[in-house]
């Protein structure tokens, strides 16, 4: 089902792009944007996602648990993106973009101290790279004073996620230092919303943009030092930038 649905969205960047009429006139434009960028909340992340289950560990002794303590918000961060923009006529625009997204998530376990009273650390570190392309609709085309806008698209998401630090044995409740660490590149859709305030004759202009991702990794499980399967990668993005026509 996945991956129709990224054939169905690729195969329509490919058709909104070959419709556009020949005679259309073609405007590219550079778009850069910081932001910050949210992950998809506890209730509804994906089944198996890590960062569920190191929330939600089982008992270790009575009334115990090796769960971690740490808020899925903790992780959101700061992102930036830059865009190649193509436009074709008033109203199509396909672009192609990359963005950046990293964050490190300091946690310990809720129940659970060393045996000298020391607190049990670790580092949870989550990396986001999204390779996109998107096609957007404007429908008041783009040469009015306030420019909306909503698209559609697929990314590429470069992933790497990490534990490190300090881990105890859930059988024999042993404390020892260790990293465990996935990465990969998975699909997955994208959908935004957003408005330009062009400025200086319609050459540059402001830009305001709300973007959510889907998408989710493969982490290996147990056999990779993990307790959950899956990474969750899905979320929303807020972002304002700065945009120059050419």
């Amino acid at each position: 089902m996945r991956r129709a649905f990224l054939s169905a969205m690729g195969g329509a960047l490919f058709v909104f792009a070959a419709a556009a009429p020949a005679s259309a006139q073609i405007v590219q434009s550079l778009h850069v944007s910081f932001g910050v960028f949210g992950p998809r909340g506890f209730d509804s992340r994906t089944n198996g996602d890590v960062l569920v289950a190191n929330l939600t560990r089982g008992e270790v002794a009575p009334g115990l648990t090796d769960a971690y303590l740490f808020e899925i918000s903790d992780f959101k961060g700061a992102n930036i993106l830059g865009e190649w923009q193509v436009g074709f006529g008033n109203h199509i625009e396909v672009a192609a973009g990359v963005g950046y997204y990293a964050n490190t998530v300091p946690s310990i376990y809720r129940d659970l101290i060393n045996d000298d009273g020391r607190e049990i650390f670790q580092e949870l570190r989550l990396r986001i790279v999204p390779i996109s392309g998107v096609v957007r609709f404007l429908p008041f085309g783009n040469a009015s004073t306030v420019q909306p806008y909503a698209g559609a698209g697929i990314s590429a998401l470069n992933w790497q996620y990490s534990e490190i630090g300090e881990f105890v044995d859930p059988v024999t409740l042993e404390v020892f230092p260790a990293r465990f660490q996935a990465s990969s590149t998975d699909f997955g859709a994208l959908f935004l919303l957003g408005a330009r305030f062009p400025i200086k004759g319609d050459i540059y202009g402001v830009t305001a943009e709300y973007r959510y991702q889907f998408g989710e990794g493969d982490l290996g499980g147990p056999e990779s030092g993990f307790l959950g399967p899956k990474i969750d990668l899905s979320g929303w993005s807020l972002n304002v930038g700065f945009l120059v026509r050419f």
